[in-house]
């Protein structure tokens, strides 16, 4: 069968993606229409249509805002901006931030790295470009899930690594740095997942396959390019300056095993030291779900990021 991705912009053939399918198709368009003051469909790059993003302010105060830097999930070939991913995010504007929802390319058009050459090309033209919206140059997170959780821990743990920059996409002067992540659920070692799901026996260990997302998005049958695959794991980048860390995933979460997340922050802690890493482990969810997107679960991320950014 073939399903398509709530964006259009990508089709997807593979039985293992229908469950992905399923999470993110579920997810409605956001609403934005009651926020007052946004801008659309801005260019942060002229290569592709997909680099695009979706600038939010609250609708009170001059700021500078500190900003949350939405990156959308949807296993690196589907997904969209603008889509209900975002809803949480965008609480990020009752709290005194201005929202920044980034597309980038997906696998359908285009290999690793060139999405997180996007995602730190998008960083780069918020920082040049903050102070014509109000927006904090120097106090920017990243947060993103599924396959925007890896793109937001990458985009933490290698700022300074010049083979994941493109610099050609604009803004050169500037730095891809930013001050926290919130990651949900990512993908970080992609050739234990199988491993881990048997383990877990939560889900499908099916990622090693040759039609398999993490397959599609580096070209090729990831067990064959370990090499490779190693250069899209957050863990390969960990430095002692990289910033604070929240990381959450759902204890029965059937795509990406809980213990990519468990093992991540392992190695995190002990480079940035307890005090900037906390992970958090829902029991019973799955991969997204309300559990993430409660009161209180939301009120724990926005600790998190006032902490830091406040």
């Amino acid at each position: 069968m073939i399903f398509k991705t709530i964006s259009s912009r990508v089709v997807i053939t593979t039985t293992f993606l229908f469950f992905a399918f399923v999470v993110f198709a579920q997810s409605p368009a956001t609403n934005a229409a009651a926020i007052k003051r946004k801008w659309v469909n801005i260019s942060y790059a002229n290569l592709s249509s997909a680099q695009k993003l979706d600038i939010y302010l609250p609708d009170q105060g001059d700021g500078p805002f500190p900003v949350i830097i939405s990156i959308h999930g949807g296993a690196f070939l589907g997904g969209d901006k603008a889509d209900g991913q975002l809803n949480p995010m965008l609480e990020g504007l009752n709290h005194g931030y201005a929202v920044v929802s980034i597309n980038y390319r997906l696998s359908g058009e285009a290999l690793f790295p060139k999405n997180i050459n996007d995602v730190k090309a998008a960083i780069r033209w918020i920082k040049a470009n903050a102070g014509n919206y109000q927006m904090n140059s120097s106090k920017l997170a990243v947060w993103g899930g599924s396959a925007g959780g890896n793109l937001s821990a990458l985009a933490g743990t290698s700022s300074d690594v010049k083979e994941l920059e493109d610099l050609s996409l604009g803004n050169p002067h500037q730095s891809s740095r930013i001050q926290a992540v919130v990651d949900w659920y990512g993908p970080t070692n992609f050739l234990l997942m199988d491993e881990q799901l048997i383990a877990s026996g939560n889900g499908n260990p099916d990622h090693s396959e040759s039609n398999s997302p993490e397959s599609k998005l580096m070209g090729q049958k990831i067990t064959e390019i370990p090499a490779k695959v190693l250069m899209a794991n957050p863990e390969t980048y960990i430095s002692k300056d990289d910033p604070p860390f929240l990381i959450e995933h759902g204890t029965k979460d059937q795509l990406v095993p809980t213990q990519q997340s468990v093992n991540f922050a392992a190695k995190l802690t002990p480079v940035l030291g307890k005090e900037k890493v906390s992970i958090h482990l829902l029991e019973g969810a799955r991969h997204g779900g309300p559990q993430f997107e409660t009161k209180e679960n939301l009120e724990r991320v926005f600790r998190f990021l006032d902490a830091v950014l406040k």
